[in-house]
């Protein structure tokens, strides 16, 4: 390969469609929160943007000790299924495990040797996870650098984060602009998304607090999982934690019947206003009612759907296998002008 077509820039590359990359960690406890905030605006938008979806298993690495390998394979693809059962169409979406795609580890190590130690130390996310630790593996202060690898490997123009993330994506902004003005113009500058409406979905059992996937394995009834049983959903609704009045007002609503407000107009897009006059009045028991039957009618071929898949593992990993080839063909490509930027490689 010559030496200018390594030497392709960021303005090189173009689309009609937005580039856009996200992906989540590999648990199979994701929940209805993650539904709605983020897989739900994937499918609405997977004919509007050029898209890549991947599972972040090396990001699982972070905490060693507390990594089962044989789990970590299965909900990798177990969070792959959720994926496709929730409506990616790997036809229309290149989906694939992170791991994979060798690029991202390498790119990695190249944007850690020019990313400053006092920006990682300043990660939010790393200093409530180092918390109280005795000991701190490397991998959890530089893992941003991984972050910022596997978005700045694809060109990707757009990241759909909660507003929990932002701060990940300005550093990869910042990782981007410190090395292209180091070494040329290299990188597409992302920009953090925030999803809109029903992005910010509350535990059913402390509504202060965001649903969360590592919450709900610890405190059964906080979230709605994507694969509860109908029995398990039944039990967490009509327990959600209401407010000390037998019945409802919306002008006086607090914030767990707010969530429940919430969790019906994400799923029904019902406005608020319509779903609060009908239920005024009413006791609390109605509207748990209603919103177990709207969760119930979308999570359940949701569920029925992933099971299917998990069933054959061969198909699966068919698919998976072919997202990785078209992601490893465009991280190729970039890594190929990164390495030539810094010097390395033939």
């Amino acid at each position: 390969m010559t030496e200018p077509a390594l030497a392709a820039t960021a303005a090189d590359v173009s689309s009609q469609r937005p580039r856009v990359l996200s992906g989540m960690q590999p648990t199979d406890a994701l929940h209805l929160g993650n539904y709605l905030g983020a897989l739900r605006q994937w499918v609405a938008r997977q004919d509007e943007q050029d898209a890549l979806f991947c599972v972040v298993d090396l990001h699982a690495l972070t905490i060693p000790e507390a990594v089962d390998p044989a789990e970590l394979r299965h909900r990798s693809r177990a969070v792959a299924a959720l994926y496709f059962a929730c409506g990616l169409d790997p036809e229309r979406n290149v989906v694939f495990l992170q791991s994979h795609v060798p690029e991202h580890a390498e790119c990695s190590w190249i944007l850690t040797c020019v990313t400053p130690l006092g920006w990682l130390y300043r990660m939010t996310q790393f200093k409530s996870k180092a918390e109280g630790r005795e000991s701190v593996g490397a991998g959890l202060l530089t893992y941003p650098v991984l972050q910022a690898a596997d978005i700045l490997l694809y060109d990707a123009d757009e990241v759909p984060v909660g507003e929990d993330q932002v701060q990940h994506v300005e550093l990869t902004r910042d990782i981007a602009t410190r090395f292209n003005r180091l070494f040329g113009d290299t990188f597409v500058l992302p920009r953090a998304v925030i999803p809109g409406a029903g992005a910010r979905i509350m535990g059913l059992d402390d509504p202060t607090e965001k649903m969360s996937k590592s919450v709900m394995i610890e405190r059964p009834g906080h979230a709605i999982g994507l694969l509860d049983r109908p029995e398990v959903l039944k039990k967490t609704i009509m327990s959600a934690v209401t407010d000390s009045q037998r019945e409802f007002r919306f002008e006086h609503a607090s914030p767990g019947v707010r969530n429940l407000l919430t969790i019906l107009h994400a799923l029904s897009e019902e406005p608020l206003e319509s779903i609060g006059a009908r239920f005024e009045g009413r006791g609390y028991g109605d509207l748990k009612k209603a919103v177990l039957e709207a969760v119930l009618e979308r999570v359940t071929p949701i569920r029925e759907h992933y099971e299917a898949l998990m069933r054959d593992p061969a198909e699966l990993d068919r698919i998976l296998g072919r997202g990785a080839e078209a992601a490893r063909e465009r991280a190729a490509a970039t890594l190929a002008r990164v390495k030539a930027a810094v010097g390395v490689g033939i």
